[in-house]
């Protein structure tokens, strides 16, 4: 292929990111770790039913385990800022090994109540990931290398939960579960093997003090998380959505295929995210987000109908993701920026743990079509609400570049 078309279609800056040292097993690995972490909500969900126990007393375990990520991922990431990756890494992984090896033998009252300690230590691979990448990859080539990790996040989760269905009726939903969990604490002795680095080279890598979190975590950096949360929060919104819909039609059996066309839509998405010559701001990207998932509902009479109206807001689900991970990345220094991608990834399972009840009371309160609306409504609000902060700062920052003019040009 000649060199303009590669860089026409978007090859070259890829191709160019790949060969930056370290990235390519780093996502290689990411992927191959999230696939058992994607397949969690699904295993634990299907082995409480088997206890016996309904969808009520599945939701309460998987918010235990969804709370305690939510706490545990800022903690853990500031236990990589100061003590480094491996502790971090030995110390979820050896709970990650205890928590999985004995939940399928626990009685439910007791598995719901170390859910909680399961999620709080449970091995953080998105967040490890992306402050890595931040360490491997020069500002410059962050956004293709962030838009890489996006597309790699959706093979995940096309992959494991899918797996893990199958597994749980071809086989037993407790078996599965020791499979998810090895799969996990292979995931995390592969990345104690690895060991990808947090901090460039020509990053401070002892500050002499902590730095406080008032100098940091600044208002625009909470925006910038706000925002996040705000998108996942429709897209968990669209998984129950989607189902719902096609449930109400009679048309479950076409939920899979669905899902997998608006996830490969994400997936070329985020490829053309990636390819663009200039950035697009997250927030602005949660924004469309949102109001282009309020009116997915109108094609919920057909399947095929329903997959085609979802191209939009599937074409932007990793484009978004993608672009607030490189945000939050560049805002904050090297010395807490495991901590900020901690609550980053605490800012994304928020917005899921809110958006799929939120769809679901809708669903329940209406009809299956006015989840699509009201998610995506409430997501666009939320965003455009922390915009201006984010505006703002951006053309102070513009304001603030000195401007070359011909005479200092010369000189």
């Amino acid at each position: 292929m000649p060199r303009e078309v590669r860089t026409v279609l978007g090859v070259k800056p890829y191709r160019d990111a790949l060969a930056l040292p370290g990235l390519r097993p780093l996502l290689l690995v990411a992927i191959l770790a999230r696939v058992p972490v994607a397949a969690t909500a699904v295993v634990m969900t299907l082995h409480v039913l088997d206890l016996g126990h309904g969808y009520f007393a599945a939701g309460l375990v998987g918010a235990a385990m969804t709370v305690g990520s939510a706490f545990g991922a800022p903690l853990l990431g500031r236990l990589v800022d100061r003590r480094g990756l491996r502790p971090m890494l030995l110390l979820t992984t050896a709970v990650s090994a205890l928590f999985w090896a004995t939940a399928p033998v626990l009685p439910y009252s007791v598995l719901l109540c170390v859910a909680f300690v399961g999620g709080l230590l449970t091995l953080p691979v998105f967040s490890v990931v992306r402050q890595s990448i931040a360490a491997l990859v020069p500002p410059t080539q962050r956004r293709q290398a962030y838009a890489l990790d996006s597309m790699s996040v959706e093979l995940s989760f096309m992959i494991g939960p899918a797996g893990a269905v199958a597994l749980a009726t071809s086989v037993s939903p407790a078996l599965t579960m020791y499979a998810v969990g090895g799969g996990i604490v292979l995931a995390g002795l592969t990345l104690l093997v690895l060991n990808p680095p947090t901090r460039a080279r020509d990053e401070v890598t002892t500050p002499a003090q902590p730095l406080p979190r008032r100098q940091w975590l600044t208002p625009r950096l909470l925006g910038l998380l706000v925002g996040g949360a705000a998108s996942t929060l429709v897209i968990a919104g669209t998984d129950v959505a989607v189902v719902a819909v096609l449930r109400d039609a009679g048309q479950v059996d076409w939920a899979g295929v669905v899902l997998a066309l608006w996830a490969s839509y994400s997936l070329v998405g985020g490829f053309t995210y990636g390819a663009l010559s200039r950035p697009v701001p997250s927030l602005s990207l949660a924004v469309v987000l949102g109001l282009v998932t309020i009116p997915v509902g109108l094609g919920s009479g057909e399947w095929w109908l329903l997959a085609l109206v979802l191209l939009p807001s599937g074409a932007l689900t990793a484009p978004t993701v993608a672009a607030t991970a490189d945000a939050v990345s560049r805002l904050v220094p090297a010395s807490v920026r495991g901590e900020a991608m901690g609550l980053h990834g605490s800012a994304m399972v928020v917005g899921l743990a809110l958006g799929a009840p939120l769809a679901g009371a809708v669903i329940d309160a209406s009809t299956p079509a006015w989840g699509f609306a009201a998610t995506g409504l409430l997501g666009a609000l939320i965003a455009l609400a922390m915009l201006p902060t984010e505006l703002r700062h951006r053309r102070s920052e513009a304001a603030a570049k000195p401007t070359i003019t011909p005479t200092a040009e010369r000189v």
